[in-house]
């Protein structure tokens, strides 16, 4: 009669359950399993815990505020302050608090309701995540779109309104440069579509510098129904395309005019050309296929605006003559 070998129990085994047969499988219940011990300490290691030691004197991070409704730079608060416009908080350094062009602006804020935090420079490069703040941020209302019918009614109250059209344009880089350019040279408001483009979020705001607080925006469900209604309002629709045969220069803009520019990669859909009344492009003779949205929509803006202003100086050119004659023959 053979001996059979005695299994030598270990440490780490001492409280192991034996095996349950359970239709034909073999099971070990995990339940009283003892923790795996570490070599190196002798402390039992949790499955799935680091062994690596954690900061106890971490301090939790704190909850910024979202990116898209949070403006910062000293001209974008300013223009809000002036306008003032709605705005929940505001973080700024001392030094800055009481420079003249903020003091009177930041009590009236207070006044309206506004927390004011006077903050170090760190907790503003935490805020904006180490952007260019210098020195200000505010948090703001969620912007305030106007309703295309009275975007259309405030543009023509000017002579010859121009309203730009933004399709799909996703990038807030592009869209607050188009905005800033329209604004400065005198257009009147923008459309933008409800899906599948950007609102105006902080980053429009701060690259826009100041020029939403001047200018309206409307934001509209379907685009073509909007291109129809500033038809039947009496604007020409012009869109920008690379085919089109029409080059920029050789079009003459008169009138009440909606120019319509595409998205960055895509262009124009061609639901919207065919919505247009003329469809123009803009020579190129580099090797360069296309044009970014942004200045697409400037070149076009400068054109528009350059033609009016040359015929503006043709007609001041007419009636001095005129002036002369009628002054020389009241004189005979």
């Amino acid at each position: 009669m053979t001996n059979k070998p005695r299994k030598i129990q270990t440490p780490s085994e001492g409280n192991r359950a034996k095996p349950i047969k359970f239709k034909g499988k073999r099971v070990i219940p995990n339940s009283i399993r003892s923790p795996r011990v570490s070599d190196r300490d002798n402390k039992p290691v949790s499955r799935g815990t680091s062994q690596h030691p954690t900061n106890v004197h971490s301090s939790p991070v704190a909850k910024l505020p979202e990116d898209n409704d949070l403006i910062y730079g000293r001209h974008p608060v300013l223009t809000a302050l002036e306008s003032e416009r709605e705005l929940n908080r505001i973080w700024i350094t001392t030094r800055l608090r009481y420079d003249p062009r903020f003091h009177h602006l930041l009590l009236q804020a207070k006044e309206n309701g506004t927390v004011i935090d006077e903050v170090e420079p760190r907790r503003l490069d935490q805020i904006t995540d180490r952007a260019n703040h210098q020195g200000i941020a505010a948090q703001v209302a969620p912007h305030e779109y106007i309703e295309l019918p009275d975007l259309i009614a405030q543009a023509k109250s000017v002579s010859d309104p121009v309203i730009v059209v933004a399709e799909g344009i996703t990038d807030p880089h592009n869209l607050g440069a188009i905005i800033r350019t329209a604004e400065a040279i005198g257009a009147q408001g923008l459309v933008i579509p409800q899906r599948r483009a950007s609102g105006i979020t902080s980053t429009v705001v701060k690259v826009a510098a100041g020029a939403l607080e001047n200018f309206s925006v409307a934001r509209v469900v379907n685009l073509s129904r909007a291109l129809e209604e500033l038809k039947d309002a009496g604007f020409w629709i012009y869109g920008t395309a690379s085919t089109a045969s029409e080059p920029l220069h050789t079009v003459k803009f008169t009138g009440p005019i909606v120019l319509v520019i595409g998205s960055e990669g895509e262009g124009l859909s061609m639901l919207t050309q065919r919505s247009c009344d003329v469809l123009v492009s803009i020579p190129l003779l580099g090797k360069t296929p296309s044009l970014n949205a942004s200045v697409a929509a400037g070149m076009a803006l400068y054109e528009i605006y350059r033609q009016r202003s040359l015929n503006t100086l043709y007609l001041d050119k007419l009636q001095k003559p005129l002036e002369k004659k009628t002054a020389v023959s009241s004189h005979l």
